[in-house]
Protein backbone atom coordinates (compact mmCIF):
# COMPACT_ATOMS: atom_id res chain seq x y z
CA UNK A 1 0.00 0.00 0.00
CA UNK A 2 1.37 3.41 -0.96
CA UNK A 3 2.13 5.75 1.92
CA UNK A 4 2.72 9.39 0.92
CA UNK A 5 2.83 10.40 4.59
CA UNK A 6 5.75 8.07 5.18
CA UNK A 7 7.53 9.65 2.20
CA UNK A 8 7.24 13.11 3.76
CA UNK A 9 8.20 11.86 7.23
CA UNK A 10 11.36 10.16 5.95
CA UNK A 11 12.43 13.28 4.05
CA UNK A 12 12.04 15.41 7.18
CA UNK A 13 13.90 12.94 9.42
CA UNK A 14 16.71 12.42 6.93
CA UNK A 15 17.35 16.16 6.58
CA UNK A 16 17.66 16.49 10.36
CA UNK A 17 19.91 13.46 10.93
CA UNK A 18 21.75 12.37 7.75
CA UNK A 19 24.57 14.33 6.12
CA UNK A 20 24.25 13.16 2.53
CA UNK A 21 27.34 12.60 0.34
CA UNK A 22 28.48 14.82 -2.51
CA UNK A 23 25.68 17.26 -1.68
CA UNK A 24 25.06 20.84 -0.71
CA UNK A 25 22.43 20.06 1.91
CA UNK A 26 20.64 23.41 1.45
CA UNK A 27 19.77 22.42 -2.12
CA UNK A 28 17.45 19.73 -0.78
CA UNK A 29 15.08 22.57 0.13
CA UNK A 30 14.48 23.01 -3.62
CA UNK A 31 15.22 19.47 -4.80
CA UNK A 32 13.72 17.13 -2.17
CA UNK A 33 15.22 13.76 -1.34
CA UNK A 34 13.54 10.63 -2.74
CA UNK A 35 12.86 8.10 0.06
CA UNK A 36 13.21 4.63 -1.45
CA UNK A 37 11.11 1.71 -0.27
CA UNK A 38 12.46 -1.09 -2.44
CA UNK A 39 14.24 -2.06 -5.63
CA UNK A 40 13.72 -4.77 -8.20
CA UNK A 41 15.76 -5.38 -11.33
CA UNK A 42 16.66 -2.08 -12.98
CA UNK A 43 13.99 -0.17 -11.00
CA UNK A 44 13.79 1.71 -7.70
CA UNK A 45 10.44 2.48 -6.00
CA UNK A 46 9.42 5.11 -3.45
CA UNK A 47 6.66 4.97 -0.82
CA UNK A 48 4.19 6.74 -3.10
CA UNK A 49 4.48 3.98 -5.70
CA UNK A 50 6.58 6.00 -8.13
CA UNK A 51 9.28 4.07 -9.98
CA UNK A 52 12.62 5.18 -11.39
CA UNK A 53 14.76 3.37 -13.95
CA UNK A 54 18.23 3.25 -12.39
CA UNK A 55 20.10 4.51 -15.46
CA UNK A 56 23.30 5.14 -13.45
CA UNK A 57 23.43 1.81 -11.55
CA UNK A 58 23.25 3.69 -8.23
CA UNK A 59 26.63 5.40 -8.63
CA UNK A 60 27.94 2.77 -11.05
CA UNK A 61 27.83 -0.19 -8.64
CA UNK A 62 24.76 -2.26 -9.53
CA UNK A 63 25.44 -4.83 -12.25
CA UNK A 64 22.66 -7.40 -12.07
CA UNK A 65 19.71 -5.48 -10.71
CA UNK A 66 18.39 -4.67 -7.29
CA UNK A 67 17.48 -7.64 -5.08
CA UNK A 68 19.04 -10.14 -7.45
CA UNK A 69 17.88 -13.60 -6.26
CA UNK A 70 21.23 -15.32 -6.88
CA UNK A 71 23.24 -12.77 -4.93
CA UNK A 72 20.57 -12.67 -2.21
CA UNK A 73 20.79 -16.44 -1.81
CA UNK A 74 24.60 -16.42 -1.57
CA UNK A 75 24.56 -13.76 1.16
CA UNK A 76 21.84 -15.58 3.13
CA UNK A 77 23.82 -18.81 3.00
CA UNK A 78 27.01 -17.09 4.17
CA UNK A 79 25.15 -15.27 6.93
CA UNK A 80 24.44 -18.62 8.61
CA UNK A 81 28.13 -19.63 8.45
CA UNK A 82 30.42 -16.68 9.17
CA UNK A 83 29.50 -13.00 8.99
CA UNK A 84 32.97 -11.59 9.67
CA UNK A 85 36.34 -12.33 11.22
CA UNK A 86 39.60 -10.43 11.12
CA UNK A 87 41.85 -11.41 8.23
CA UNK A 88 45.10 -10.81 10.14
CA UNK A 89 46.16 -14.23 11.41
CA UNK A 90 43.00 -15.88 10.07
CA UNK A 91 41.52 -16.75 6.70
CA UNK A 92 38.27 -18.17 5.35
CA UNK A 93 36.96 -19.93 2.27
CA UNK A 94 35.12 -17.03 0.57
CA UNK A 95 38.19 -14.78 0.45
CA UNK A 96 40.38 -17.65 -0.78
CA UNK A 97 37.92 -18.64 -3.50
CA UNK A 98 37.45 -15.05 -4.63
CA UNK A 99 41.20 -14.49 -4.86
CA UNK A 100 41.62 -17.68 -6.87
CA UNK A 101 38.76 -16.80 -9.22
CA UNK A 102 40.12 -13.32 -9.85
CA UNK A 103 43.59 -14.70 -10.53
CA UNK A 104 42.06 -16.99 -13.18
CA UNK A 105 40.32 -14.20 -15.09
CA UNK A 106 42.55 -11.15 -14.54
CA UNK A 107 45.34 -10.12 -16.91
CA UNK A 108 48.35 -12.42 -16.65
CA UNK A 109 50.72 -12.25 -13.68
CA UNK A 110 48.22 -10.56 -11.32
CA UNK A 111 48.26 -13.31 -8.73
CA UNK A 112 48.00 -11.57 -5.34
CA UNK A 113 44.91 -9.85 -3.89
CA UNK A 114 44.93 -7.29 -1.07
CA UNK A 115 41.48 -6.32 0.26
CA UNK A 116 40.03 -2.99 1.34
CA UNK A 117 36.61 -1.49 1.91
CA UNK A 118 35.97 0.94 -0.98
CA UNK A 119 37.45 2.46 -4.10
CA UNK A 120 39.37 5.26 -2.43
CA UNK A 121 40.89 2.70 -0.07
CA UNK A 122 42.09 0.68 -3.06
CA UNK A 123 43.79 3.78 -4.46
CA UNK A 124 45.45 4.46 -1.11
CA UNK A 125 46.64 0.85 -0.89
CA UNK A 126 48.14 0.88 -4.38
CA UNK A 127 49.93 4.21 -3.87
CA UNK A 128 51.40 3.08 -0.55
CA UNK A 129 52.31 -0.35 -1.88
CA UNK A 130 54.09 1.12 -4.89
CA UNK A 131 56.16 3.61 -2.88
CA UNK A 132 56.93 0.97 -0.23
CA UNK A 133 58.04 -1.46 -2.93
CA UNK A 134 60.57 1.06 -4.25
CA UNK A 135 61.78 1.72 -0.71
CA UNK A 136 62.28 -2.00 -0.10
CA UNK A 137 64.20 -2.17 -3.38
CA UNK A 138 66.56 0.62 -2.34
CA UNK A 139 64.89 3.47 -4.27
CA UNK A 140 63.43 5.47 -1.39
CA UNK A 141 63.45 8.63 -3.54
CA UNK A 142 60.62 7.26 -5.73
CA UNK A 143 57.72 8.73 -3.75
CA UNK A 144 55.83 10.80 -6.34
CA UNK A 145 52.89 9.88 -8.56
CA UNK A 146 51.37 11.14 -11.79
CA UNK A 147 47.85 10.92 -13.14
CA UNK A 148 45.85 12.22 -16.08
CA UNK A 149 44.40 15.67 -16.24
CA UNK A 150 40.77 15.56 -15.02
CA UNK A 151 41.40 12.20 -13.35
CA UNK A 152 39.36 10.91 -10.42
CA UNK A 153 40.66 8.25 -8.04
CA UNK A 154 38.78 8.91 -4.79
CA UNK A 155 38.35 11.53 -2.11
CA UNK A 156 40.51 10.45 0.82
CA UNK A 157 43.66 12.54 1.16
CA UNK A 158 46.03 10.17 -0.63
CA UNK A 159 43.51 9.53 -3.40
CA UNK A 160 42.84 13.26 -3.74
CA UNK A 161 46.53 13.82 -4.43
CA UNK A 162 46.09 11.98 -7.75
CA UNK A 163 42.58 13.34 -8.42
CA UNK A 164 42.38 16.35 -10.73
CA UNK A 165 38.78 17.49 -10.28
CA UNK A 166 38.76 20.97 -8.80
CA UNK A 167 35.40 20.54 -7.09
CA UNK A 168 36.86 17.74 -4.96
CA UNK A 169 40.42 19.02 -4.56
CA UNK A 170 40.29 22.74 -3.97
CA UNK A 171 38.84 22.75 -0.45
CA UNK A 172 41.52 20.36 0.78
CA UNK A 173 44.56 21.50 -1.21
CA UNK A 174 46.46 22.50 1.92
CA UNK A 175 46.10 18.97 3.30
CA UNK A 176 47.30 16.94 0.35
CA UNK A 177 50.57 16.38 -1.45
CA UNK A 178 49.99 17.93 -4.87
CA UNK A 179 51.04 15.53 -7.63
CA UNK A 180 51.70 16.20 -11.30
CA UNK A 181 49.26 15.50 -14.14
CA UNK A 182 49.84 14.76 -17.81
CA UNK A 183 47.56 15.36 -20.78
CA UNK A 184 44.39 13.28 -20.93
CA UNK A 185 43.89 11.24 -24.13
CA UNK A 186 40.18 12.21 -24.01
CA UNK A 187 39.19 11.90 -27.69
CA UNK A 188 37.04 15.04 -27.47
CA UNK A 189 40.26 17.06 -27.17
CA UNK A 190 41.73 15.88 -30.49
CA UNK A 191 42.48 18.54 -33.07
CA UNK A 192 40.16 18.84 -36.09
CA UNK A 193 40.96 15.99 -38.46
CA UNK A 194 43.02 14.16 -35.81
CA UNK A 195 41.81 10.66 -34.98
CA UNK A 196 41.33 9.48 -31.41
CA UNK A 197 44.18 7.02 -31.90
CA UNK A 198 46.54 9.71 -33.18
CA UNK A 199 45.63 11.98 -30.28
CA UNK A 200 46.23 9.11 -27.83
CA UNK A 201 49.71 8.66 -29.33
CA UNK A 202 50.39 12.39 -28.93
CA UNK A 203 49.36 12.26 -25.27
CA UNK A 204 51.50 9.18 -24.71
CA UNK A 205 54.46 11.12 -26.09
CA UNK A 206 53.80 13.83 -23.50
CA UNK A 207 53.73 11.14 -20.80
CA UNK A 208 57.11 9.89 -22.02
CA UNK A 209 58.57 13.39 -21.98
CA UNK A 210 57.45 13.85 -18.39
CA UNK A 211 58.87 10.51 -17.26
CA UNK A 212 62.14 11.14 -19.08
CA UNK A 213 62.63 14.19 -16.85
CA UNK A 214 61.20 12.94 -13.55
CA UNK A 215 61.22 9.12 -13.47
CA UNK A 216 63.82 8.92 -10.70
CA UNK A 217 61.31 10.40 -8.24
CA UNK A 218 58.11 8.81 -9.61
CA UNK A 219 56.79 5.58 -8.14
CA UNK A 220 53.72 5.07 -10.33
CA UNK A 221 51.41 6.38 -13.03
CA UNK A 222 47.71 5.84 -12.24
CA UNK A 223 45.11 5.80 -15.00
CA UNK A 224 41.40 5.07 -15.48
CA UNK A 225 41.54 2.74 -18.50
CA UNK A 226 39.35 3.72 -21.49
CA UNK A 227 36.91 5.96 -19.58
CA UNK A 228 37.57 8.77 -17.11
CA UNK A 229 34.32 8.77 -15.18
CA UNK A 230 34.19 12.02 -13.21
CA UNK A 231 35.74 13.88 -16.17
CA UNK A 232 32.36 13.50 -17.87
CA UNK A 233 32.85 9.96 -19.22
CA UNK A 234 35.92 11.02 -21.18
CA UNK A 235 36.74 8.11 -23.50
CA UNK A 236 40.10 7.35 -25.08
CA UNK A 237 41.55 4.92 -27.57
CA UNK A 238 42.90 1.66 -26.06
CA UNK A 239 46.25 2.19 -27.80
CA UNK A 240 47.03 4.74 -25.08
CA UNK A 241 47.19 1.90 -22.56
CA UNK A 242 49.54 -0.09 -24.78
CA UNK A 243 51.88 2.86 -25.13
CA UNK A 244 51.67 3.81 -21.45
CA UNK A 245 52.65 0.27 -20.47
CA UNK A 246 55.71 0.41 -22.72
CA UNK A 247 56.72 3.85 -21.44
CA UNK A 248 56.33 2.89 -17.77
CA UNK A 249 58.47 -0.20 -18.34
CA UNK A 250 61.13 1.88 -20.10
CA UNK A 251 61.45 4.29 -17.16
CA UNK A 252 60.85 1.80 -14.31
CA UNK A 253 57.58 3.35 -13.13
CA UNK A 254 54.63 1.26 -11.95
CA UNK A 255 51.38 1.36 -13.92
CA UNK A 256 48.23 1.38 -11.77
CA UNK A 257 45.00 0.57 -13.61
CA UNK A 258 42.09 2.05 -11.65
CA UNK A 259 39.22 -0.15 -12.80
CA UNK A 260 37.01 0.69 -9.85
CA UNK A 261 34.33 2.08 -12.18
CA UNK A 262 35.27 0.53 -15.53
CA UNK A 263 36.07 -3.04 -14.50
CA UNK A 264 33.70 -5.99 -14.23
CA UNK A 265 32.50 -5.88 -17.82
CA UNK A 266 31.49 -2.23 -17.97
CA UNK A 267 33.62 -1.38 -21.02
CA UNK A 268 32.75 -4.55 -22.98
CA UNK A 269 35.55 -6.76 -21.66
CA UNK A 270 35.82 -8.03 -18.11
CA UNK A 271 38.68 -5.61 -17.48
CA UNK A 272 39.18 -2.45 -19.52
CA UNK A 273 42.95 -2.89 -19.72
CA UNK A 274 42.39 -6.06 -21.75
CA UNK A 275 41.55 -3.82 -24.70
CA UNK A 276 45.04 -2.33 -24.58
CA UNK A 277 46.45 -5.86 -24.32
CA UNK A 278 48.33 -4.98 -21.14
CA UNK A 279 48.83 -6.27 -17.63
CA UNK A 280 49.26 -3.44 -15.11
CA UNK A 281 51.42 -3.64 -12.01
CA UNK A 282 48.35 -2.94 -9.89
CA UNK A 283 44.68 -3.50 -10.81
CA UNK A 284 42.07 -1.77 -8.62
CA UNK A 285 38.55 -3.18 -8.29
CA UNK A 286 35.50 -2.09 -6.31
CA UNK A 287 31.96 -0.85 -7.10
CA UNK A 288 30.55 -3.65 -9.31
CA UNK A 289 32.68 -6.43 -7.82
CA UNK A 290 29.89 -7.31 -5.35
CA UNK A 291 27.09 -6.55 -7.80
CA UNK A 292 26.39 -3.35 -5.87
CA UNK A 293 25.53 -5.13 -2.63
CA UNK A 294 28.33 -4.63 -0.10
CA UNK A 295 31.46 -2.47 0.24
CA UNK A 296 34.57 -4.26 -1.00
CA UNK A 297 37.72 -3.27 -2.85
CA UNK A 298 40.64 -5.28 -4.14
CA UNK A 299 44.16 -4.43 -5.24
CA UNK A 300 45.64 -7.12 -7.45
CA UNK A 301 49.39 -7.12 -8.03
CA UNK A 302 52.28 -9.14 -9.39
CA UNK A 303 54.52 -11.68 -7.73
CA UNK A 304 57.70 -9.59 -7.94
CA UNK A 305 55.98 -6.81 -6.00
CA UNK A 306 54.65 -9.30 -3.45
CA UNK A 307 58.11 -10.85 -3.04
CA UNK A 308 59.66 -7.44 -2.26
CA UNK A 309 57.66 -7.44 1.00
CA UNK A 310 58.25 -11.11 1.89
CA UNK A 311 60.94 -10.94 4.56
CA UNK A 312 61.82 -11.68 8.18
CA UNK A 313 61.66 -7.97 8.96
CA UNK A 314 58.23 -6.68 9.98
CA UNK A 315 59.17 -3.22 8.72
CA UNK A 316 59.51 -4.60 5.18
CA UNK A 317 55.97 -5.99 5.31
CA UNK A 318 52.97 -4.06 3.99
CA UNK A 319 51.54 -2.71 7.25
CA UNK A 320 48.12 -1.60 6.08
CA UNK A 321 44.75 -2.86 7.28
CA UNK A 322 41.00 -2.32 7.31
CA UNK A 323 38.75 -3.70 10.03
CA UNK A 324 36.46 -5.33 7.46
CA UNK A 325 39.21 -6.54 5.12
CA UNK A 326 37.99 -9.52 3.08
CA UNK A 327 34.56 -9.58 4.72
CA UNK A 328 33.00 -13.03 4.06
CA UNK A 329 29.56 -11.65 3.18
CA UNK A 330 31.04 -9.25 0.63
CA UNK A 331 33.27 -11.99 -0.80
CA UNK A 332 30.27 -14.29 -1.24
CA UNK A 333 28.40 -11.50 -3.03
CA UNK A 334 31.43 -11.08 -5.31
CA UNK A 335 31.61 -14.82 -5.98
CA UNK A 336 27.90 -14.85 -6.87
CA UNK A 337 28.51 -11.90 -9.20
CA UNK A 338 31.29 -13.81 -10.97
CA UNK A 339 29.01 -16.86 -11.20
CA UNK A 340 26.39 -14.78 -13.02
CA UNK A 341 28.98 -13.54 -15.49
CA UNK A 342 29.93 -17.11 -16.33
CA UNK A 343 26.52 -18.77 -16.26
CA UNK A 344 24.64 -16.08 -18.21
CA UNK A 345 27.34 -15.27 -20.82
CA UNK A 346 27.00 -11.65 -19.72
CA UNK A 347 29.72 -10.07 -21.85
CA UNK A 348 28.22 -11.32 -25.11
CA UNK A 349 24.72 -10.38 -23.95
CA UNK A 350 25.97 -6.89 -23.12
CA UNK A 351 27.44 -6.48 -26.60
CA UNK A 352 24.03 -7.22 -28.12
CA UNK A 353 22.37 -4.76 -25.73
CA UNK A 354 24.89 -2.06 -26.57
CA UNK A 355 24.28 -2.56 -30.28
CA UNK A 356 20.53 -2.32 -29.71
CA UNK A 357 20.69 0.88 -27.65
CA UNK A 358 23.02 2.48 -30.19
CA UNK A 359 20.58 1.57 -32.95
CA UNK A 360 17.46 2.96 -31.26
CA UNK A 361 19.18 6.10 -29.97
CA UNK A 362 19.58 7.75 -33.37
CA UNK A 363 16.72 10.26 -32.81
CA UNK A 364 18.28 11.30 -29.50
CA UNK A 365 21.75 11.63 -31.03
CA UNK A 366 20.35 13.91 -33.77
CA UNK A 367 18.67 16.36 -31.40
CA UNK A 368 20.11 19.88 -31.91
CA UNK A 369 21.39 20.24 -28.35
CA UNK A 370 23.18 16.86 -28.22
CA UNK A 371 26.97 16.96 -28.74
CA UNK A 372 29.76 14.37 -28.64
CA UNK A 373 27.63 11.23 -28.44
CA UNK A 374 29.96 8.39 -27.45
CA UNK A 375 29.82 4.81 -26.26
CA UNK A 376 32.20 2.28 -24.72
CA UNK A 377 30.65 -1.05 -23.73
CA UNK A 378 27.75 -0.37 -21.38
CA UNK A 379 28.57 3.33 -20.96
CA UNK A 380 27.00 6.10 -23.07
CA UNK A 381 27.46 9.85 -22.74
CA UNK A 382 26.78 13.14 -24.48
CA UNK A 383 26.99 16.86 -23.77
CA UNK A 384 24.10 19.31 -23.91
CA UNK A 385 24.88 22.63 -25.58
CA UNK A 386 24.68 25.45 -25.05
CA UNK A 387 25.30 25.14 -21.31
CA UNK A 388 22.27 25.95 -19.18
CA UNK A 389 22.04 27.33 -15.64
CA UNK A 390 21.74 24.56 -13.03
CA UNK A 391 21.48 22.04 -15.84
CA UNK A 392 22.41 18.98 -13.78
CA UNK A 393 19.76 19.66 -11.11
CA UNK A 394 17.04 20.45 -13.66
CA UNK A 395 17.85 17.38 -15.72
CA UNK A 396 17.80 15.20 -12.60
CA UNK A 397 14.38 16.54 -11.55
CA UNK A 398 12.89 16.22 -15.03
CA UNK A 399 14.28 12.71 -15.25
CA UNK A 400 12.44 11.72 -12.07
CA UNK A 401 9.23 13.12 -13.54
CA UNK A 402 9.80 10.80 -16.51
CA UNK A 403 10.59 7.72 -14.34
CA UNK A 404 14.34 8.02 -14.90
CA UNK A 405 17.22 8.25 -12.46
CA UNK A 406 19.73 10.41 -14.35
CA UNK A 407 22.61 12.12 -12.59
CA UNK A 408 24.40 14.46 -15.04
CA UNK A 409 27.92 15.73 -14.38
CA UNK A 410 27.89 19.38 -15.39
CA UNK A 411 26.33 19.39 -18.85
CA UNK A 412 27.24 15.74 -19.50
CA UNK A 413 24.38 13.24 -19.50
CA UNK A 414 25.35 9.58 -19.29
CA UNK A 415 23.79 6.14 -19.15
CA UNK A 416 25.37 3.35 -17.16
CA UNK A 417 22.44 0.97 -16.55
CA UNK A 418 22.50 -2.40 -14.79
CA UNK A 419 23.28 -5.27 -17.15
CA UNK A 420 19.79 -6.73 -16.60
CA UNK A 421 18.19 -3.84 -18.50
CA UNK A 422 16.00 -5.23 -21.27
CA UNK A 423 14.99 -3.87 -24.69
CA UNK A 424 11.73 -2.36 -23.45
CA UNK A 425 13.59 -0.55 -20.67
CA UNK A 426 16.26 0.66 -23.08
CA UNK A 427 13.56 2.08 -25.37
CA UNK A 428 12.00 3.81 -22.38
CA UNK A 429 15.40 5.21 -21.37
CA UNK A 430 16.05 6.68 -24.80
CA UNK A 431 12.52 7.98 -25.37
CA UNK A 432 12.18 9.54 -21.93
CA UNK A 433 15.65 11.10 -22.11
CA UNK A 434 14.64 12.64 -25.43
CA UNK A 435 11.54 14.04 -23.75
CA UNK A 436 13.67 15.50 -20.96
CA UNK A 437 15.95 17.16 -23.53
CA UNK A 438 12.93 18.68 -25.27
CA UNK A 439 11.68 20.08 -21.96
CA UNK A 440 15.12 21.55 -21.21
CA UNK A 441 15.26 23.15 -24.65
Amino acid sequence: MHNPAQNADLIRRSLFSVWHPCSQMKQYESFPLIPLERGKGAWLYDFEGNRYLDAVSSWWVNLFGHCNPKINAAIRDQLERLEHAMLAGFTHEPVIKLSERLREIAPSSLGHCFYGSDGASATEIALKMSAHYWRNMGHSDKTQFISLKNSYHGETLGALSVTDVALFRDAYGALISQQATVASPDARLADPGESGEDYAARCAQMLEEHLARHHRSIAAFIVEPLVQGAAGMAMHHPSYLTLARQICDRYEVHLIADEIAVGMGRTGTMFACEQGKISPDFLLLSKGITGGYLPLSIVMTKDDIYQAFYDDSTARGFLHSHSYTGNPLACRAALATLDIFRQDDVLNANRRKAEYLNRISEPLREMPMVRNWRNTGMIWAFEVAPSRDRFAQRCFQLGLQHELLLRPMGNTVYFMPPYVVDEEEMRLLVERTSAVMERLA
